[in-house]
């Protein structure tokens, strides 16, 4: 049985009931930095008396490691996080994204792209940072000129049309300009691959999800997925976006560098040092996983009890 720890009951509210999500990629087994995103969407939804759902993200095909779904779900429950309704798969889910880029395409929201990578980077005067997203100048907006279809965008608003603002229950306040930070994104990719930013706000709006607690790696794509919310008529979620564990050369840790498997044969020594990096250190000295969860879902919920003043207190 899922862990089942919380607060007092709150009073009742007109809003959707809460529901929270782990959305793992099967390239690999979980590692530090995954374990903190679980464990502190785990935490908030258990702290506000909500579900809790794993969606296993394995659209993209030649990133998925064999096996690696299965393991990191056996991770999940050795560390006392379960999800409260079957694993849902997004390759069982095709249909509903197809359906979603039908719609966009009778609204006149996308259009195709016959642009490549490398095309792409050749036309920008500004190049962002390291792992974030070039904007793309828009080249097939007004059609193909004799290229032939590679992919299919959304086509983002311009002027002030184009900022989304939100606010992030750890950040505070944030915003992006679509038109110059982006520009028109990628839904289906050239390799017909379904883009992360569609599966994610579709797998999302299906399941009822109303909180997104995630790592702070992710913050860069809020922006997209809520304005694409926007386009599809769905509703938005909270966002909560964690710190991110970086190795000793102060890069995230990530599967594509080579991030360490978790050790799950010891879950306390894990769940410690993650509670550690969400501030919670109190749930961070309990000796069994019983105490452990009971500690650590009253302190994160002390944590964000306030009403938002900016970023709470960290690690």
């Amino acid at each position: 049985m899922p862990v089942t720890h919380g607060m007092p009951e709150r009073g009742a509210s007109t809003e959707p009931p809460y529901c929270g999500r782990f959305a793992p990629s099967p390239s690999g087994p979980l590692h530090a930095g995954s374990l903190v995103s679980a464990l502190a969407s785990f935490l908030d939804a258990r702290a506000h008396h909500g579900r809790w759902l794993v969606r296993i993200e394995d659209i993209d095909g030649p990133r998925t490691m064999a096996g690696a779904a299965e393991q990191i779900l056996q991770s999940l429950d050795r560390f006392g996080m379960r999800s409260d309704t079957p694993p849902i798969w997004q390759m069982q889910r095709l249909a509903h994204y197809e359906h979603a880029l039908e719609r966009l395409i009778e609204a006149g929201r996308v259009y195709p792209c016959g642009c490549t990578r490398k095309e792409i980077a050749d036309s920008l005067t500004n190049l962002r940072e390291r792992h974030q997203t070039l904007a793309y100048p828009g080249t097939c907006r007004d059609g193909l000129h004799g290229k032939p279809p590679r992919a299919w965008r959304l086509r983002v608003p311009d002027g002030e049309d184009a900022v989304i603002r939100f606010e992030d229950r750890w950040l505070g306040p944030q915003q992006q300009d679509l038109a110059s930070e982006v520009g028109d994104f990628v839904l289906k990719r050239a390799d017909g691959q379904w883009a992360y930013q569609l599966a994610v706000v579709v797998d999302d709006a299906d399941a009822g999800i109303t909180d997104i607690v995630r790592g702070a790696d992710l913050l860069d794509s809020t922006a997209r997925q809520i304005y694409l919310q926007r386009c599809l008529s769905l509703p938005t979620p909270r966002y909560l976006h964690v710190p991110v564990v970086n190795d000793a050369y102060g890069e995230k840790l990530s599967k594509q560098t080579e991030a360490q498997a978790i050790d799950d044969a010891h879950p306390l020594e894990a769940l410690a040092a993650a509670s550690r990096h969400l501030g919670l250190l109190k749930a961070s000295e309990a000796t069994t996983l019983d105490a452990f969860y009971g500690i650590a879902i009253e302190e994160w919920a002390a944590k964000f009890e306030q009403p938002s003043e900016g970023r709470p207190p960290g690690p």
